[in-house]
């Protein structure tokens, strides 16, 4: 098994100029990091245990002999989840899947759908094209209070009682949520249904090594074991306290640096691989969520974090990169590299007296894609734009392991160094509770009416 590179040679200022790095102020981080390491490592078997999911061999045997129980039954696997619920799923998929694997699924192993939005027209969609009855849905919710999924378990369950009956619809859900508290626990045990954990310590941003992503996984053919084995590696690599040795806490070091000091508020995370472009959008939220906080840990108000862009190579060459390039220097950017593409396609020789197209003739996709990916880190890094790349020898389950728990690691990290709590969402809960209050929960009376009072002044619409 091959480690992931980190190339951060243009994250320097004798690449990029006066919008990188010095080595002395990346040194002057070395002990700041040691410290950060220390104390996120030091809550691993407290509040922060996603740090040992890669250890949990008995946690995987269960959830692999649950999908060998229920291989051949079912044509689709749809998980019911958002945010950290469903992002982390999308991303295992597209990455370690077949990318047409949802058109022609090989025998036995089934297509997946993650229903992560409430749009009315997507599940009206949802319920025409795809049959329920040969479908097995994951509700995944460690509250069981999402609205969001729970308006779609109940559609769906009313759905699979009516086609299969009370007691036959039970074979179609499986339910991950709290181990023993909650709502979803209570219909669990009044119902019946299979169900595995989230454990506690394992916020749903970080849960995609758990039983939230790996469920799913399972059920698809995707190999959990070695996606475990990957992290674990990356695990045992990012113990050392040595900045220049450690990958995560260089890439946490590098982003704080370049946003502190520089003002580069923006990081992008550019995919140069179409299987990769998912994994970027799980970061998306893993970035945002983690460090976007009003308060500092004291409580003093900050407003803090960096703003996470995805962007997919070699498509947004020709949609973001004249920004990236010319545009406002408040981004740096992350590349994800593959050496080795599981598969190649030659281009053809044709029209060998037409130039602009006959030097490709003979070529490989391959190469021209990476011609391309080299070709935006030189753009990049001659308009001296700070660019570090993450080089995976070929896209693999031990691979993206590694990915994963690297960039979990180095945002734990961060929330050290930025001095927020970087495993609450009080922005997002706020948003919850307005929601609650406008549907009519009960209980949330007061907070109804105070929206009302708020919003009977005059409008202005064009």
């Amino acid at each position: 098994m091959h480690p992931i590179r980190f190339d951060y040679t243009n994250v320097m200022s004798p690449a990029v100029g006066v919008h990188g790095l010095g080595e002395k102020e990346l040194l002057s981080l070395a002990e700041p990091s040691a410290r950060a390491l220390a104390a996120v490592l030091a809550r691993r078997t407290k509040d922060l245990r996603w740090l040992d999911l890669p250890y949990q061999d008995a946690l995987r045997r269960e959830i692999l002999d649950y999908a060998a129980s229920v291989r051949g039954r079912f044509e689709n696997v749809c998980v019911l989840g958002i945010g950290g619920s469903a992002l982390g799923n999308t991303a295992l998929h597209s990455a370690l899947d077949d990318p047409y694997h949802d058109l022609a699924p090989k025998a036995g192993r089934p297509r997946l759908f993650v229903l992560d939005n409430i749009d009315p027209e997507w599940m009206a969609s949802f319920l025409a094209n795809v049959d329920p009855a040969k479908t097995v849905f994951n509700v995944v919710s460690k509250s069981g209070t999402t609205a969001e999924t729970m308006s779609q378990f109940l559609i769906l369950r009313a759905e699979l009682v009516r086609r299969l009956g009370e007691k036959g619809h039970r074979e179609n859900l499986v339910i991950t949520t709290d181990e023993s508290k909650g709502v979803l626990r209570e219909i669990v045990r009044r119902d019946g249904y299979r169900s595995f954990c989230v454990p506690d310590g394992v916020g749903g941003r970080f849960s995609v090594l758990s039983e939230v992503g790996l469920v799913s996984a399972a059920l698809v053919g995707i190999d959990i074991e070695a996606l475990h084995a990957g992290a674990a590696a990356m695990d045992q690599r990012c113990r050392t306290s040595k900045l220049l040795e450690n990958p995560a806490l260089l890439h946490a070091a590098l982003q704080y640096g370049l946003h502190t000091w520089r003002g580069l508020s923006m990081s992008v995370t550019f995919a140069y691989s179409h299987r990769l472009r998912n994994v970027a959008d799980w970061y998306a939220q893993l970035l945002a969520e983690s460090l976007g906080k009003k308060l500092s840990r004291a409580g003093q108000t900050v407003h803090r974090g960096p703003t996470p862009i995805r962007a997919v190579g070699v498509t947004d060459q020709h949609s973001q990169v004249q920004l990236y390039a010319e545009g406002p220097f408040d981004k740096w950017f992350t590349l994800l590299a593959v050496e080795e593409p599981t598969a190649e396609v030659t281009i053809p020789r044709a029209y060998p007296d037409l130039e602009a197209v006959a030097y490709l003739g003979g070529r490989t996709l391959g190469q021209l894609f990476h011609a391309e990916r080299e070709g935006t880190r030189i753009a990049l890094t001659e308009a001296g734009r700070p660019n570090a790349q993450f080089v995976l020898q070929r896209i693999d389950a031990h691979a993206v392991g590694q990915l994963i728990y690297l960039l979990e690691l180095s945002v734990a990290v961060m929330g050290e160094h930025y001095d927020v709590d970087a495993f609450d969402q009080p922005g997002v809960e706020a948003g919850k509770i307005a929601a609650y209050a406008l549907m009519g929960r009960a209980g949330y009376e007061q907070r109804r009416a105070e929206i009302e009072a708020r919003t009977r002044g005059p409008k202005r619409i064009l």
